[in-house]
């Protein structure tokens, strides 16, 4: 069975700041680039934080409009105690949160929910810079065709993994949506090939209508006393 890993749909070439590195410096990396962040990383290779178009965005929202006015109360950095931020050391979001390249993609974007991030660097066990991942690499795996999606579930997961005999179960996906019909011997049997179904690269949903010959899964009678 596929696992795919943050290595597999990481961007392996990464664009990278300095902590020196000048906000217009950033601006234009990100323009060239087309990209909407950097990652912030230290002679080493290792990343510090992140700068992202949301990072500038906040820097400059506290600048006057083009004929001075400002957009709402707010107080200059002077006024705050605050310097401004002119590097993207000054810029960055940090610490960074990094994932490591054998991660699976649930795992991936689990930490992504919870941490409220949209990219994260991808750093290996010496803590060095390797790559990045962001949510779009996430949805990669959902353009695998149905054809190959039908193939590791009807061999990798019935016949080699379960060792389930041929035609035991039906197996039809159109546009990611699995739908598993036929019958086995035992009804224990059925949460374990969709929950196995289900992971497979590029599932969108799953629906089963597998019937069971014995339910192995009723509650035990009392026995005697």
């Amino acid at each position: 069975m596929q696992h795919r890993t943050v290595f597999e749909v990481m961007t392996h070439n990464v664009v990278t700041a300095a902590p020196t590195t000048p906000f217009k410096e950033i601006a234009r990396l990100f323009a060239d680039h087309d990209i909407s962040a950097v990652p912030v990383v230290d002679e080493d290779r290792r990343p510090l934080g992140v700068v992202s178009e949301a990072d500038l965005l906040r820097a400059t929202a506290q600048l006057p409009d083009l004929e001075g006015r400002w957009a709402g109360v707010r107080l200059l950095s002077q006024e705050r105690g605050l310097p401004d931020a002119e590097t993207a050391a000054e810029l960055m979001t940090t610490p960074a949160v990094t994932a490591h390249p054998g991660w699976n993609l649930v795992e991936t974007a689990r930490t992504m929910h919870r941490k409220g991030v949209k990219r994260l660097p991808v750093a290996d066990e010496t803590g060095r810079l390797v790559g990045i991942i962001s949510r779009s690499d996430l949805l990669r795996p959902f353009l695998r065709g149905d054809s190959a999606i039908h193939d590791e579930i009807e061999h990798d997961v019935l016949a080699d993994t379960l060792r389930l005999a041929p035609d035991t179960i039906r197996v039809d996906v159109t546009d990611g949506v699995v739908t598993l019909s036929g019958r086995v011997d035992r009804r224990a049997d059925i949460p374990v090939i969709v929950r196995l179904c289900r992971s497979v690269d590029g599932v969108v949903a799953l629906h089963e209508s597998i019937d069971y010959g014995y339910d192995n899964l009723a509650l035990d009678v009392e026995p005697p006393r």
